[in-house]
Order: structure tokens, then sequence, then C-alpha cells
């Protein structure tokens, strides 16, 4: 029996991008249900999206942020009997062959949880910066001329197994915007699964990264938050490395912050994670969703 994978996407005003997004889809060579999840745009997204027939689109109210969006497609593609789900970001297209690729990978490999393309920049040559730093983090045993296994990689565009969903949970309702995806990766590997990169697939990433003060607490926030959470640790050496990060995170971001920003941002991540220790019965809860496998509760 031919295994079905469905397409989630998240919107939010992005009515620049969505039509190319559809229209590669629609070109793929592997036969997919196409489900997007609008978080209250208010540009022309929803009227562009209306003008392709046979896509399940659903609105939210609210912009849920990312990870919620999401599960509420995960959700729902899962209760419709796909085998995967192919998450893939609405500033992005893929080529003919991406999914396929993908699937081939996927499905003989049952020990891998998530496999992601390729991420190139809109001009379709170079790699994304951010995906070129987490490729090149890898052990040199587990690559190969088709398939590189790494700890991570952001969720641009993931394949993902039911089964991966099954035993891992759906992304965690506590991340809004950034972080999700990693603390997600880290609960794939807590699991028994891997990811990987499959080398002979593709998508085009269009995006310019722009860090500003605010991006990098927030983001900062939650990489300290992801390490108290990361349940491949023990209690007491996550709480340590959370505290590392806070040192860490204020060290590298110096150079871009300078010398007052700098402390200001070691100040607030120094009382976040004396305010996470405070609520360390969350902390505790968290980890143990995460070890049953049940993160992610639908927000609706």
């Amino acid at each position: 029996m031919k295994k079905k994978i469905a397409v989630v996407i998240v919107t939010f005003n992005g009515e620049i991008w969505i039509k190319k997004n559809l229209n590669s889809l629609l070109n793929s060579n592997f036969p997919i249900d196409i489900i997007i999840v609008d978080n209250a745009s208010t540009d022309e997204t929803i009227n562009i999206i209306k003008e392709f027939s046979a896509i399940e689109l659903i609105q939210n109210k609210n912009n849920l942020g990312f990870g919620k969006a999401n599960t509420i497609g995960i959700d729902l593609a899962i209760k419709k009997g796909a085998d995967a789900i192919f998450l893939l970001n609405q500033d992005t297209w893929i080529y003919e062959n991406t999914i396929s690729n993908l699937a081939e990978v996927l499905f003989k490999n049952p020990n891998l949880g998530i496999v992601s393309p390729l991420h190139y920049s809109a001009d379709e040559t170079t790699l994304d910066e951010n995906f070129n730093t987490y490729f090149n983090r890898y052990n040199k045993e587990e690559d190969s001329e088709s398939l590189r296994i790494v700890p991570f990689i952001n969720a641009a565009s993931w394949l993902v197994s039911k089964d991966c969903f099954s035993k891992t949970g759906y992304f965690d309702p506590i991340f809004n915007h950034y972080g999700e995806d990693r603390n997600f990766c880290d609960r794939v590997k807590y699991h028994g699964f891997k990811i990987g990169v499959v080398k002979n697939a593709a998508i085009c990433h269009d995006r310019m990264v722009k860090l500003n003060s605010n991006k990098i607490e927030l983001q900062s926030k939650y990489l300290v938050l992801n390490q108290m959470i990361n349940c491949n640790n023990f209690l007491l050496i996550s709480l340590f490395q959370g505290l590392k990060s806070v040192f860490g995170l204020s060290k590298f971001h110096f150079s871009s912050q300078g010398v007052l920003k700098t402390i200001s941002l070691f100040i607030k991540l120094l009382l976040y994670y004396f305010n996470l220790l405070l609520n360390i019965r969350t902390i505790l809860k968290i980890r143990l969703n995460s070890i049953k496998g049940i993160n992610g509760v639908l927000p609706l």
C-alpha cells in the first residue's frame, strides 16, 4: 500500500510567498494532501489560498505561533490517515522530487524520525546560512553520500513519520515562536529516533535573518528553557546547562550588542533563569510529559 503524506503549512501574512509555495507543491511527483493553518493573516494570504482547490484551510482567530498552529495541522493530518507529515514554511518552495526523495529515505529507515532536505537560499545556489551551521554539526561516522545524521535541523522543512509523533508528542505549547523545533528534536532523540538530512532533496528558503535586541532576548530565553527541560539529561545537569547558557549566550552576543546591551541581556537571562527555578514544578511536569511523549496538547 502506498504511503500517504500530508503537507502542513502555517501561514501569517505570507502573500508574497504563498502562491509560489503552493504551485511548487502541486508540481510534486509524490501525491500529497495540503493543510494550511493560518494565524489570522491580515493581508491577501487567505484570498490567494482560496484560489487553489483541494487545499484544506483552517483559519485561526488569533495568531497562535508556529508550534501550536502546526500541532492543529499535524493532528488533523494524522486523523485523516497520514503516514508522515511534511512541515513546510510559507516562505519556501520545493522541487518536483523533494518529497519523493525524502519519503524514500524515511520509509526505508524506521529509526529516522525526521528527515530534512538541503535548505538553499532564494538564489537556489547558496545554502541557507542557519541551515549550513546545523548541517555541519555532525559525526563523520554518521555521514554518507546520501544521508547525514545531525543533532538538530531547523523546522523550515521536515518530513516526520507518524510513528515519531505518536511516541514523541507534538510541539510543546510552552513555546510561542522560536525554540519549539529544538525542543522537539531533543525529545525525538530521547525516544530513540534519529534526525537526518537527505542530500538529494532540496528546498529554497526565501528569507533574510535579521536580529534585534528583542529577538535575541526571546531566542536566548528559549535556549535557556530548552536546556532546563531537556529530558536527555538528568535534572541537575539540565539546570547547570541552563545557567551555563545564561553566561554563554551573553558572551556570544557581545560583539553585535555592545557592552550595555550585553549587560542588560545577561541580567534579563539571569532573572529568567531564577524565575524558572522558582517554577520548578512546571519544569518537572514538562520533563515528565516529554518522557511520556504527551507534549503538545491542542490549544483549541
